[in-house]
């Protein structure tokens, strides 16, 4: 089995053995911290310190665990770097301290990716570097593959997508993003529950795929015998959530759709939807402009920030430019003169526009993709885009000024959207004849027409209170915040196809990842 591994590997392996035999496991149940790195930095008077004393005789009031990122043998003295969730530092073993067997266990058989637990007191190095003399030290992990080139990094960007906790652990950068996107939800959720609202669960397995028009993908439930959908939106669930008698309601989903791949879009995303009673749409792009005023705050510390070398400025009030004034400008086509998706569809053949399917595309759709064609790119401040038309919006509560319209907003910056909203629709008459409509136009080939909800329409009927509904794809926002351009850059497990070798593995083992 062992002839199997690399040469390092095996190396690595022994060593296990050689600590055992050494008295120490190399996998501990648990270890002893004091500490975090960043705390031992920060709260240690290195002033005051006697470097002399340390360096002869350290206490073990510190405990610190860590990765180890550097090893520096000198022979009687070796310096590490160990590193974790807060910070690094530099970590001192002496012989003359530790002794023969000990010094010599530390230098032999600790490698680049264990971690390691030591206990010692903080000291400043002749260059001034503020460091821990070790007075006592074990393994916590022994690491039987080494770090990616020898810890110079990971070049590939396949790689570093496919192990992307190697590429945190090597790249600071890396693991400060997926940090950073933690912490940005975390402040969505205190503003949101600041402001009265209540997360709720949803599931994920739906007998229909609503609350958004989107390809779904489809699952068999074996028990059941019947096929199911991944949610592609929890918005019908929420709002059932509202019906049940709960004003304000939020969740972060895991939303799923089987779509085209590309660096603005995930097939497996993280979708905030919230919704709150007796609010329309007016009061829901004043919310949001003060809850992403808010977001800016906390993380950037103002409300500029910059992305793919523009400066985007977030300060409300937000401008409000509708659909029908973007394409008339970008396409010299005035949307609301055609009925018909057919007759649209001949419009823009005659501007020389291409979509793609463009005859299989409902009229709301169609117009959704014209927009994205022909407008969308254009934008680069941050605007709250209006004026929907109805087809285009079969959940959005219908204009009362404009009876074509639908009263919703979409935030868009840099040429993409990071959140749709609009006042919802509570009528189920309305309702009813909206989804006929687009069984329709799904049978007319239109794939992503919203699919008949028999349960959503059966709770409508009940009762729905007015209410605005929010909806905000929380890994794009986070690459704008972090100014990335691809939105998989976010995530900590982006999707990826099985790699050759782990398809080559299972196949030896019998098992098909087809």
């Amino acid at each position: 089995m062992l002839e199997n591994y690399p040469k390092e590997v095996r190396d690595r392996i022994e060593k296990i053995e050689r600590l055992r035999e050494m008295g120490q496991n190399p996998y501990p149940d648990k270890v002893e911290r004091s500490h975090k790195i960043q705390e031992f930095v920060s709260q240690t008077d290195f002033a005051k310190i006697d470097n002399e004393a340390v360096a002869s005789k350290p206490t073990s009031d510190v405990s610190l665990v860590g990765r180890i990122m550097f090893f520096r043998d000198f022979g009687k003295l070796a310096f590490a770097k160990i590193q974790d969730d807060t910070a690094s530092v530099q970590v001192c073993f002496k012989k003359d301290v530790l002794g023969e067997q000990s010094y010599k266990l530390a230098v032999k058989l600790y490698d680049l990716g264990d971690f390691i637990a030591v206990k010692g007191q903080g000291f400043t190095t002749n260059k001034g570097e503020h460091s821990l003399m070790v007075a006592e030290h074990m393994i916590a992990c022994k690491a039987i593959k080494p770090l990616p080139e020898k810890f110079h990094g990971m070049a590939d960007e396949e790689l570093i997508l496919r192990k992307k906790y190697l590429d945190c652990i090597t790249n600071k950068d890396s693991f400060m993003r997926i940090k950073k996107r933690i912490q940005m939800i975390k402040s969505l959720r205190r503003f949101l529950e600041d402001n009265d609202f209540l997360e709720i669960d949803t599931p994920v397995l739906c007998p229909t795929a609503s609350g958004a028009l989107a390809k779904p993908f489809t699952t068999h439930h074996q028990a059941l015998d019947h096929e199911f959908y991944l949610k592609i939106a929890p918005e019908t669930s929420l709002k059932k959530a509202v019906c049940a008698g709960f004003d304000r309601v939020y969740e972060f989903s895991k939303c799923f759709r089987n779509e085209g791949i590309d660096p603005t879009h995930l097939q497996e995303f993280t979708m905030l939807e919230f919704y709150a009673s007796y609010w329309n749409y007016e009061d829901g792009m004043k919310f949001q402009e003060d809850m992403i005023s808010n977001l800016l705050q906390e993380l950037n510390g103002g409300l500029k920030l910059q992305y793919q070398g523009l400066e985007l400025d977030f300060t409300p009030p937000y401008k409000r430019v509708s659909l029908r004034e973007l394409i008339l400008k970008d396409a010299d086509i005035d949307i609301d003169l055609y009925d018909t998706n057919k007759e649209l569809a001949v419009a823009i053949h005659e501007k020389g526009i291409k979509i793609e399917d463009i005859d299989k595309l409902g009229r709301g759709n169609l117009i959704d993709q014209l927009y994205k064609k022909v407008s969308r790119p254009k934008i680069i401040q941050p605007i709250f885009l209006t004026g929907h038309p109805l087809d285009l919006s079969p959940l959005s509560r219908t204009s009362e000024s404009n009876p074509k319209m639908v009263d919703r907003f979409q935030l868009v910056a840099h040429g993409a959207e990071l959140s749709n909203n609009f006042s919802e629709l509570i009528d189920p008459v309305d309702q009813m004849q909206r989804f006929m409509q687009q069984a329709q136009a799904r049978k007319e080939g239109d794939q992503e027409a919203l699919m008949f909800d028999y349960s959503f329409l059966e709770a409508m009927q009940q009762g729905f209170p007015p209410m605005c509904g929010f909806g905000i794809g929380i890994d794009r926002l986070v690459a704008f915040l972090l100014d990335l351009d691809n939105i998989k850059d976010t995530l900590l497990f982006p999707l990826m196809k099985p790699s050759r070798e782990e398809v080559k593995v299972m196949q030896e083992l019998g098992q098909s990842l087809e």
